[in-house]
């Protein structure tokens, strides 16, 4: 097989027509026809059904999918490295992560990785689910993942366990914390909550965190928006719960926010396909380590 044969390919696949996959790849149609043609030619069968609005994968193309990938990133991984040989920079580091990790810590570490390197392109992709960020990873669609939660199973996987970070309640500006210096769990049983989806990693702490002496929260409001969960906090529509770091953005904005006993530690996870890594990819998880052996607060590069 091509290069060109699986960047067409894999290009299909994602734009659902040959149509709209020439426009993206500008290339003729007729070039990624005749390409498709000669992969179906090599492998003995058809990888598209050609429908009357568009394409579907075969059976064939299914199982072509993820090793199509691989092979692109394999490739891509080679040309760094030569070029990090030849002292060239540049480079691309692919990165999924849920959004809670890509406000906090993602986003410092990125920073700091970027003013070490700062002509590699930094692609974040931001599923919230857990397993969509693992199976992105597995499937070659990224190359590092983060997840939020040490719980995952990433047997098959290299993965790097992230500091902890605090989980504060953020309430209300009109929730006056009386003489209470922290919130209890029969506190928080008390509260209507505004919360991300079942199977989101702010929920998933709601749920194991207001859950602890028996039933679930209140969820009053319910949104795959990360972005509305403080607006709407802020609108009194109820409480939640967030890292320290955004839970103090929520303050500045006139959120009250309280601590809670026994206090709350999420660690994520820093994860990667076992197997050689793109010159970009293996320096980011060595800064990683590096930061992570420094223990929180020092950033600072030597």
């Amino acid at each position: 097989m091509e290069r060109r044969e699986l960047e067409y390919f894999l290009a299909i696949a994602e734009c659902g027509s040959f149509t709209a996959a020439a426009q993206t790849l500008r290339v003729a149609q007729p070039s990624l026809s005749h390409a498709i043609a000669t992969l179906e030619n090599r492998l003995g069968g058809r990888v598209f059904h050609r429908l009357p609005q568009g394409v579907s994968l075969t059976p064939a193309g299914e199982a072509l999918i993820e090793p199509a990938r691989q092979v692109m990133r394999d490739l891509s991984t080679a040309t760094d490295s030569v070029r990090e040989v030849l002292g060239l920079a540049g480079g691309r580091l692919d990165i999924v992560a849920q959004t809670t990790l890509a406000v906090d810590p993602l986003a410092e570490l990125v920073g700091s990785f970027l003013r070490a390197h700062p002509r590699v392109a930094v692609h974040i992709a931001d599923p919230e689910l857990g397993w969509d960020v693992t199976a992105a990873v597995r499937a070659g669609e990224c190359e590092l993942g983060m997840v939020d939660s040490t719980e995952e199973v990433l047997e098959d996987l290299a993965s790097m366990v992230l500091p902890g970070r605090e989980i504060q309640a953020v309430l209300p500006s009109s929730a006056a914390p009386g003489d209470r210096a922290e919130l209890t769990p029969a506190d928080l049983a008390e509260l209507d909550w505004v919360s991300t989806p079942k199977g989101t990693a702010t929920r998933e702490v709601i749920e194991n965190t207001v859950g602890v002496r028996g039933g679930g929260p209140n969820v009053m409001v319910e949104t795959a928006h990360q972005a509305m969960i403080v607006p709407s906090v802020l609108a009194g529509a109820g409480a939640t719960l967030l890292p320290a770091s955004m839970a103090g953005e929520a303050g500045k904005q006139g959120a009250t926010i309280m601590s809670l006993r026994p206090r709350v530690i999420r660690r994520g996870v820093l994860f990667w396909r076992r197997g050689p890594l793109s010159p970009s990819a293996a320096e980011f998880v060595r800064l990683v380590e590096e930061l992570v052996r420094r223990g929180p607060g020092d950033h600072s590069r030597e």
